[in-house]
């Protein structure tokens, strides 16, 4: 195995999948070094700075994307209509750089890695 994808498909808050997702992320970069995260659905919406989680009393986990680079994990990619649909096309003010792609171009990508894992 050389090399995984991570897709995040969910809002990240309501259920503990993007936390968990990023967990395992930071798990794995111990044991694998191309790692690339895909956001996809409402998964688009982890990228967001400066939630306001205290309102609804949860820890605002996303900011601990940040830290990725430290794990060496660099390469991001968004789903653009992903953005259309939730209003976020001309938004740029994400917690990574990520790469904007269109959806088929998007699922060429996934066709380069060993693994996929879904959060």
């Amino acid at each position: 195995m050389n090399s995984v994808a991570v897709i995040f498909t969910h809002a990240p808050h309501g259920t503990s999948f993007g936390r968990e997702g990023l967990d395992a992320v930071l798990s794995i970069s111990s044991i694998i070094n191309e790692i690339s995260l895909f956001f996809i659905g409402d998964g688009v919406l982890q990228l967001i700075k400066n939630y306001k989680s205290e309102n609804i009393l949860a820890r605002n986990y996303t900011a601990s994307f940040s830290v990725l680079s430290f794990y060496n994990i660099k390469t991001f990619y968004c789903c653009k209509s992903s953005l259309l649909a939730r209003g976020l096309y001309n938004y740029r003010q994400f917690i990574l750089q990520v790469n904007i792609l269109d959806l088929d171009v998007l699922r060429l990508k996934l066709d380069d890695y060993d693994v996929i894992v879904n959060f």
